[in-house]
């Protein structure tokens, strides 16, 4: 190995993840010859297959599978060694990959962007809303860092004590659900308690890859449920039907006071006793010194957490 290429232990390490040459390639930005011909190369350093075909896709051989633990440190411990020690932001040109939950955007971006824009001129951000892979994205660093919600209290099924340990994370805000009804809603003649809150059908927005909100886990502890007439993933678009319609819509409270404004809504307490959740700031402590990093990470800290 006197004079390998260190390049081919990314295109090792994106195929193993994707058990797929096409998929790599796109991962990579490369064409699908170009990682074939890598592989090739692989192949012939480690004196193995490496992958088998199948119908499925590529299978690792027992060889790949016993490079795959070191490979990831070998890979950090290289992104380390090459990280530059200093960092000035008004220089830099850096991209960063950042995933967040639909109702984060804008509870965040307005509070840091003018800083960082001010002092960074040249950084770009490149954002996706947060689904079911971004804690895996997370644990390979495919992203530098995502804001998501995450719930303290003990009956949620996502408590914050549940993320990897391979994350840190700090938490920015605290949020609560609330209701959401059009303003000359039928109920508002009614005691608003939980009864009349499981009497009338629901809106249900999922977001943040996760299926169930705590109310509906504390709910089913008390078996009862909600009655969903709809489910949407798209929070807009709900409260223009909850506006049109006897739906009941829970929101996050931070969210639902800046978006309200924009609709004929009123906002009602949830009549189910829930402990406030969060919105975290998730990274990888493989990006723990890295200065740009911390850099970001610390203007997003500091302005949302003054803000809210």
């Amino acid at each position: 190995m006197n004079h390998f290429d260190y390049n081919l232990l990314r295109v090792l390490e994106v195929l193993l993840e994707e058990q797929s040459v096409t998929a790599a390639a796109s991962r990579l930005h490369l064409s699908q010859s170009a990682v074939s011909k890598q592989l090739a190369k692989l192949r012939e350093t480690f004196d193995d297959p490496l992958f088998e075909r199948t119908a499925h896709g590529l299978r690792a051989t027992p060889r790949a599978m016993q490079l795959a633990p070191q490979l990831r440190q070998v890979l950090q411990q290289l992104d380390q060694f090459t990280r530059p020690s200093t960092f000035d932001p008004s220089l830099s040109q850096r991209q960063f990959r950042i995933d967040l939950v639909e109702t984060a955007y804008s509870l965040t971006y307005p509070c840091f962007m003018p800083n960082l824009l001010a002092q960074a001129p040249n950084i770009t951000l490149n954002s996706q809303t947060w689904n079911q892979e971004s804690i895996a994205k997370l644990l390979r660093c495919d992203i530098d860092m995502a804001i998501c919600s995450r719930e303290w209290d003990e009956r949620s099924q996502v408590h914050i004590n549940t993320l990897p340990a391979e994350l840190n994370y700090v938490e920015l805000v605290r949020d609560y659900p609330v209701c959401l009804i059009r303003k000359d809603h039928p109920l508002l003649k009614e005691e608003w308690d939980l009864e009349t809150f499981l009497k009338y059908r629901h809106l249900q927005v999922t977001f943040g890859g996760i299926e169930q909100w705590l109310l509906d886990e504390v709910l089913g502890l008390q078996h009862q449920k909600r009655d969903i007439a709809v489910n949407m993933t798209d929070f807009y678009s709900a409260m223009s039907l909850c506006e049109q319609s006897d739906l009941i819509l829970c929101a996050p409270a931070r969210y639902a006071s800046k978006m309200v404004r924009h609709f004929d809504l009123l906002m009602l307490d949830v009549p189910v006793a829930v402990e406030p959740g969060a919105y975290v700031l998730l990274w990888h402590k493989h990006f723990d010194l890295d200065p740009s990093h911390r850099w970001l990470r610390e203007l997003i800290i500091n302005s949302v957490s003054f803000d809210g």
